[in-house]
């Protein structure tokens, strides 16, 4: 017509190529017939070993083949010093591995292999971003396990957008995965995280990978944690608990006898809880500073545990037991950069409150644990008798209960003080003991 009869326009047309996704490239799937559940063989899945027990554990045994892991950090967490790693242990027992560094040029990864200790023997390094290119190549070397740092660097030509844009992730993520599935090579990618600490790019990422793994650290802390959001092969329970050293990442067998070496005899504010980690317990120090303050507002600071439970201990304190904390600021961390997130711990948050306040030490013996409710009762926990058999192995003498736990329990092997209320607690913890410097 030359023209548009809907607004006019007599522009000439121009020829526009609109982006293909991913998904349509592929070939046409060939149909499968239909299966009864009742009749499908459960096989176990062969498994590929990892040179850390810590990660193997959050991982549900190791990797099985064709499961995709998507694992997210911060920048600077360790994230590829522990595939490298990874990577290396996995060339030596299984076959070479395909390190896909986007981020990074081959000379670089080098560098760091040199500093860790390893020979980079079996790691084939492919310095490429066009996922296309990269599937050809992984075609042809047909590795035993395939590392891709980053996923958010690679690249659909076909797909009009960035790489890292959100099109683009969902597109090479696909393919990777799809790639992955055909080839039953287990495959590792790492990701970027947000500012809220989400992993970066469209949630469908992480839909269609098997597992996905959380790497945290604090900013000041040698400690990493693994927690694991997803994991079709295992329990989201696990944490593995890491050590950033001079020769790399160094699993922490056993978390709780390192944080209890570093605690000060007869340090005020300072109380002991045993938190649940999946299946595991494990010992933390709630440490806690009561000061007077100068301002209208007494400040309330909380590292390692809720902000708001911690407002919700000092009213219950306040208004419940009678220690007054109107004019106090309350500093509460938990040391060696852990983070406190079940409310097993209100018992020893509040002692260790309390504490402070009289500046009177606790037994370095004894622990603490139970919910604080807001009428200053004290309420069972889960997993009692495990939580105290970690105690008991490792030498504590004493634990402060809630009085419905103690009904429950069956030789926890050491003094159980049973207290009903957060006021009850507080007085058989610290009674009338005498003030001690904890410094000669």
């Amino acid at each position: 017509m030359g023209f548009c009869p809907s607004c006019d326009q007599r522009t000439p047309l121009v020829e526009v190529q609109t982006a293909v996704s991913a998904s349509r490239l592929a070939s046409r799937p060939v149909a499968v017939a239909s299966e009864e559940l009742s009749q499908v063989v459960a096989n176990n899945q062969p498994r590929l070993t990892v040179p850390f027990d810590e990660l193997s554990r959050v991982l549900g045994g190791g990797l099985v083949a064709g499961s995709v892991v998507l694992m997210a950090g911060e920048p600077g967490v360790g994230k590829s010093t522990l595939l490298l790693q990874t990577a290396q242990h996995v060339a030596r027992s299984s076959g070479r591995v395909a390190y896909v560094c986007g981020e990074e040029s081959a000379y670089q990864v080098k560098l760091r292999a040199d500093r860790l200790g390893l020979s980079g023997v079996g790691v084939q390094m492919l310095a490429e971003t066009d996922v296309g290119l990269v599937l050809q190549q992984l075609e042809a070397m047909k590795p035993a396990m395939v590392v891709v740092d980053s996923v958010q660097t690679l690249h659909q030509p076909d797909v009009g957008s960035g790489p890292g844009s959100a099109a683009q992730v969902r597109e090479c993520g696909l393919m990777v995965t799809r790639w992955a599935k055909e080839n039953s090579v287990p495959t590792v990618l790492t990701g970027h995280i947000t500012k809220d600490g989400n992993v970066a790019g469209p949630m469908i990422l992480e839909h269609m990978v098997d597992v996905v793994l959380q790497l945290e650290s604090d900013e000041v802390g040698h400690y990493r944690l693994l927690r694991s959001a997803k994991n079709r092969f295992g329990s989201t329970n696990e944490i593995g608990v890491f050590r950033m050293g001079g020769q790399g990442m160094e699993e922490v067998p056993d978390p709780s006898s390192t944080v209890l070496s570093q605690r000060g005899e007869g340090a005020v504010g300072s109380a002991i809880v045993p938190v649940m980690e999946g299946t595991r317990p494990l010992l933390v120090e709630v440490q806690a500073l009561t000061s007077p303050t100068v301002l209208p507002v007494p400040r309330r600071i909380a590292n390692g545990v809720d902000f708001n439970r911690l407002l919700m201990l000092v009213a219950v304190l306040t208004r419940r037991v009678g220690v007054n904390l109107s004019t106090q600021d309350v500093i509460v961390n938990v040391a060696g950069g852990f983070r406190v997130r079940e409310p097993a711990a209100d018992l020893a948050v509040a002692l260790a409150i309390a504490s402070s306040t009289r500046d009177v030490p606790l037994d370095s013996g004894m622990a603490a644990l139970g919910e604080v409710g807001l009428s200053g009762e004290l309420r069972a926990v889960p997993q009692t008798e495990r939580r105290l058999s970690e105690l008991g192995r490792l030498g504590f003498s004493s634990c402060t209960l809630p009085a419905s736990s103690h009904e429950k329990l069956s030789n926890p092997g050491m003094q159980v003080l049973q207290a009903s209320s957060l006021r009850q607690a507080i007085s058989r913890s610290l009674g009338n003991r005498k003030v001690e410097p904890p410094f000669a």
